[in-house]
């Protein structure tokens, strides 16, 4: 056997035993009364989603259940897509997952550099991004200084958003997140920090960059070394490499073509697919990994991503700021939470994104609900708020046993 076949044969294996070992990290699957639910109550969730349908309240679906860190509902609904021609909806295909990104990535990314002692959260942004600019009190006297908690928060004091037509035209397109973020800091704040809750994207931008200065590494890499690739989720990444856009979900119809694997956010667009706010995509199936990482306290068999008390810190109501009802990333109780529905506990979480995307997180019960749809596709006229919240409630209906 000449060296060449048998350098063949050891890459052959290598691939072999990687593939096997990718396998086994995915969850695994159980009949609704093998974890205590009732899968007749679980069963009208096919309803609830056809009549859905049937209004056109979005092109399709994809709706996973796991409970007790079991599969237990994992179904595609509708169409993938309307144009330029109808496809089906599959269970393994990609979304777009917009503000999703905010938790599962920056987030993330940010609690992990906590746990490796490069930064506080009660740092302020201008240790890291010296021109941002604080609140101008009536005096016109410089306020309190943004701390990062702030911004994990929404409680900076920042807009909502930023016009990503005057930054293009003030700036070029792409625009480098460095470049954003400059500007972002010398928008004026339009309240104090920790007086008001305003979800704003910017904030998200902003704790990107941070990540960047303070690791070296874009949110992409970072997130994808550090939390994606050690928990095995390879269907998720920012700007999805040319032989995974087939197998995304398009979204909203721009220049007479539906954006398939280019992010719908324009800011997150502007910056070249890769931000703070949005531009993650991935699978049903992945996003199941990582609410199971979270479930189990920040590890994922043998895998430890976060550390317990990290998972407490970023899954609670931040004691400072109760009346924002969020956490470090994640919703507990803002109003934007309607994604919990009426039936489970105060202590769940979770978020939504903007395409028609959401995760929500049972602590209590251990069960998470995924709920992803491309609501936006093709002219962003899709209604999907109020469904959020009746399959949260069929879900937590269907739990008879605690």
């Amino acid at each position: 056997m000449n060296r060449r076949t048998l350098l063949t044969i050891l890459v052959f294996i290598i691939t072999v035993n990687c593939l096997a070992a990718a396998a086994e990290i995915r969850l695994g699957q159980a009949r609704p009364e093998e974890v205590g639910m009732d899968s007749r109550r679980l069963s009208r969730l096919d309803e609830v989603i056809g009549l859905a349908l049937e209004r056109h309240d979005f092109p399709g679906a994809v709706l996973l259940v796991t409970r007790q860190g079991k599969i237990v509902w994992r179904k595609a609904y509708g169409q993938s897509q309307l144009v330029p021609e109808p496809a089906p909806m599959k269970p393994d295909l990609i979304f777009d997952l917009a503000s999703l990104t905010k938790p599962i990535a920056t987030a993330t990314s940010i609690m992990i550099l906590v746990e490796q002692g490069r930064i506080r959260l009660w740092d302020r942004i201008t240790n890291y991004i010296p021109e941002f600019t604080p609140y101008i009190e009536e005096k016109g006297l410089p306020g309190e200084e943004i701390r990062l908690f702030h911004l994990l928060t929404h409680t900076s004091g920042l807009p909502p958003y930023t016009d990503p037509k005057e930054v293009a035209a003030k700036y070029g397109e792409p625009c480098p997140t460095e470049v954003l973020v400059r500007h972002i800091a010398g928008i004026r704040k339009e309240y104090r920090p920790g007086e008001k809750f305003v979800y704003s994207c910017l904030n998200y931008i902003t704790l990107a960059q941070v990540v960047k200065i303070v690791s070296g590494q874009d949110l992409a890499e970072f997130s994808r070394q550090n939390i994606f690739k050690p928990l095995g989720m390879d269907s998720t990444f920012f700007n999805p490499p040319e032989e995974a856009k087939a197998r995304c979900v398009p979204t909203e119809v721009t220049n007479g073509r539906p954006l398939r694997g280019v992010v719908h956010d324009p800011l997150a667009r502007l910056q070249g697919g890769v931000s703070g706010n949005a531009g993650l995509f991935s699978t049903a199936d992945d996003l199941a990994i990582f609410a199971q990482m979270m479930l189990n306290g920040g590890e994922f068999r043998g895998v430890r991503i976060l550390s317990p008390l990290a998972v407490e810190r970023m899954t609670e109501n931040f004691p400072r700021l109760k009346f924002a009802g969020r956490g470090f990333g994640w919703d507990l109780d803002s109003d934007y939470a309607t994604v919990r529905g009426d039936l489970f506990g105060w202590r769940s979480y979770g978020h939504s994104g903007y395409t028609g995307t959401s995760i929500w997180i049972d602590p209590e019960t251990a069960t998470c609900v995924i709920f992803l749809t491309n609501r936006v596709h093709p002219d962003d006229k899709g209604e999907i708020i109020s469904m959020r919240s009746k399959i949260a409630n069929v879900v937590a209906a269907s739990i008879v046993k605690k």
